[in-house]
């Protein structure tokens, strides 16, 4: 294995989110363990119009970025929006999910520790 990694993203084959409550969310596994990450994976996820992430949460953070798109964030209790070149931080152990609220595709990287 070599100590880097380039790849485009099309490159990397997308898995439908089979976790309950998902709907039409696909993601793509940029980097992970497998490529000799120790630290953190990158995920690409894409989420087709009127789909979503399911509602859950666990006890590690996520930093996120969004690529493209329009998207309704449900973080605990509130809702918030975000679109296209918007970073969020979510924290451990808080509910959240993400809706894709616009008409076309909702893309974003996700980041989450190893």
């Amino acid at each position: 294995m070599s100590e880097y990694k380039i790849v485009h993203a099309s490159e990397v084959e997308a898995s439908k989110v089979e976790e309950g409550g998902a709907e039409k969310t696909w993601i793509r596994w940029l980097i992970s363990k497998e490529d000799g990450a120790r630290s953190f994976a990158m995920r690409l996820f894409e989420v087709e119009p009127g789909g979503r992430t399911p509602l859950h949460s666990h006890p590690w953070e996520h930093e996120i970025f969004i690529l493209e798109g329009e998207a309704k964030l449900i973080l605990g209790e509130e809702e918030r929006t975000a679109k296209r070149e918007t970073a969020i931080y979510i924290p451990p152990n808080l509910r959240h999910s993400i809706i894709n609220s616009g008409e076309n595709k909702l893309r974003f990287l996700c980041l989450i520790p190893l």
